[in-house]
């Protein structure tokens, strides 16, 4: 007994050749249809070189074309042809001209003489099937589908909505459930001869023919009403992408292509030297292992998050994905400050210190990016000034995290500076960002300037800051944020700098010893009453106190005197 190949081909004829003298060489029978698009001179060539082949025939050629009539009629020619040419058949298996099998001829054999009754096919209703790309699922069984996709995707986007427009439905055969699945299955010869011998045959054929992508649909929807014993997989291995496109397989797949057990690998590409070499020459042990394509779906799922996500913080000429396409807009985390420089006089040094990280000063200041150590070039080219940067914001943002990724980035931001980022430092979810709000008016408090003009500039920041706050806290923030208050923050600085150092964690936590520099905040209060008075009402710093805090001076100690 032996299984019957029913092999469609349409391309790499070469590799046809010593794919179907490998078939034929452990007994088993194969059909070839050559697709009626290929060349006369080229079909003739593949002929002759296989003329000497008693067990490799050709049947009737048909011209074939993705998601038409075509493919099922090839094979239905491919598989007749087995079934009346040789007797001791008792499995067709159909397989493409890029399939490679990936196991010895043998182990498929004994294991389909194993299983005598049973068909390998996968079949489920519209309903359970959610691959299926292009929004028609059961309308592809309803509708007509007379015009090309591929050829005619004007005509053919017309002709559905024409059909939707006029409620026109076609009506499905009597005894027919549509199923769908994957067009590579492996069925007795019980099933295969009641589907091509059906009476019915002629009704059916001509109510597939119009039907979307028969070929996924025409055997899996047959097979239901004269199988008794139907196992819904393919012992063919065949991946998909995000598109509804084969995966192809290439030289450095080998081991992932072993690792699945699967019978035959669709999609080898043809100039895999190394897969065809070692699966057309494979003798190994004897290998009772199931075919379990599910064993690398973890690899094919990581290829298909990283062509629609790809990693987070990288952007290309080949990859700029749409806003919200990507799973981050930068690679790594990375921290934000707001009024820390302003309330604390060696904050930068402080902080660089205490965590260990690369702390810059006001990437986006009005008139250049001051860097760490205020160096006019960083990694990746990244200059120092304010034109370039301010050209494409967020994209100095990425660059700048993605060229220092494995060292965390610290940088101060406040309303003094060029607002372009904010948002999309919001709506980064590697950004950590800490806000002390009110603290900008600090340098205004220490500037020697006209209170006129401080009082015009200390609204203007609040209006800013105001608008970064409501951002900060809207839904569409993603940001960690934490924001105090300058009065909350002056109340408790090193458990909030604690907070801080911990959420950073780039060194053993441990509790702070040393504290940065606080600002002089004499006469604060009494500066924020000033701007009141003024008409301008400083009201992000919190409650903080009017009066100067006082000062308590320790006792002097009394002469020391001997009692006698």
């Amino acid at each position: 007994m032996s299984v019957g190949i029913a092999m469609l081909v349409h391309t790499a004829l070469d590799r046809v050749e010593q794919v179907a003298r490998h078939w034929a060489a452990a007994g088993c029978p194969v059909a070839l249809h050559v697709d009626l698009n290929v060349p006369q001179d080229a079909y003739d060539r593949l002929e002759a070189a296989l003329a000497d082949q008693p067990m490799i025939r050709f049947c009737k050629r048909h011209r074939c074309e993705w998601g038409r009539w075509g493919i099922v009629a090839a094979s239905q020619s491919a598989s007749e042809l087995l079934l009346a040419t040789f007797d001791d058949i008792h499995h067709v298996y159909l397989v493409s001209g890029s399939c490679v099998p990936l196991r010895p001829v043998h182990e498929l054999v004994d294991y389909l003489a194993e299983r005598r009754r049973t068909d390998f096919i996968e079949s489920a209703t519209t309903a359970d099937v959610p691959w299926a790309k292009g929004g028609l699922q059961q309308e592809r069984f309803t509708l007509r589908f007379p015009f090309s996709w591929k050829r005619q995707r004007a005509l053919f986007d017309f002709y559905v909505r024409f059909q939707r427009r006029l409620g026109l439905k076609r009506t499905i055969p009597d005894g027919l459930v549509p199923h769908m699945g994957s067009q590579w299955w492996c069925l007795t010869r019980q099933t295969l001869s009641a589907i091509l011998q059906d009476p019915n045959r002629t009704r059916y054929d001509r109510y597939f023919r119009r039907v979307w992508i028969p070929d996924e649909s025409y055997y899996q929807t047959l097979a239901r009403r004269f199988s008794s014993n139907i196992e819904s997989r393919s012992l063919t291995l065949s991946k998909f992408d995000h598109q509804g496109k084969p995966h192809v397989f290439y030289d450095d797949h080998l081991q992932l292509l072993r690792r699945s057990h699967c019978f035959v690998g669709r999609k080898i590409w043809p100039h895999a030297n190394r897969l065809y070499a070692a699966f057309l020459n494979n003798t190994g042990a004897m290998n009772q292992a199931e075919p379990n394509p599910a064993k690398i779906d973890r690899v094919f799922a990581r290829a298909v998050e990283q062509r629609t996500r790809g990693r987070p913080g990288l952007y290309m000429q080949s990859r700029m994905p749409r806003p919200g396409a990507a799973n981050a807009p930068t690679s790594n985390p990375y921290s934000v400050f707001q009024g820390f420089a302003d309330l604390f006089c060696n904050f930068e040094d402080w902080l660089a210190r205490t965590s260990g990280t690369q702390v810059h000063g006001r990437l986006f200041a009005p008139d250049r990016v001051e860097f760490a150590g205020r160096a006019s070039l960083v990694n990746g080219g990244l200059s120092d000034s304010a034109a370039k940067r301010d050209y494409a914001p967020e994209t100095f943002v990425t660059s700048l995290i993605w060229n220092t990724r494995g060292e965390r980035q610290c940088f101060q931001y406040g309303p003094a500076d060029k607002q372009s980022a904010a948002g999309f430092i919001a709506r980064d979810p590697n950004a950590q960002i800490s806000v002390i709000a009110g603290a900008w008016a600090i340098p205004l408090f220490h500037s020697n300037r006209n209170f006129a003009d401080l009082r015009k500039r200390a609204a203007k920041l609040q209006k800013i800051e105001t608008e970064q706050l409501k951002l900060l806290r809207s839904g569409e923030a993603k940001a960690q944020t934490r924001i105090w208050s300058l009065a909350e923050f002056v109340d408790s600085p090193m458990e909030a700098l604690q907070e801080i150092v911990d959420e950073i964690g780039q060194t053993n936590s441990r509790i702070l010893t040393e504290a940065p520099t606080m600002a002089d905040l004499a006469g604060f209060g009494q500066f924020l009453q000033n701007l009141k008075n003024q008409g301008m009402h400083p009201h992000l710093m919190g409650d903080f106190p009017l009066d100067e805090p006082q000062v308590v001076l320790p006792k002097r100690p009394s002469k020391p005197y001997l009692v006698q």
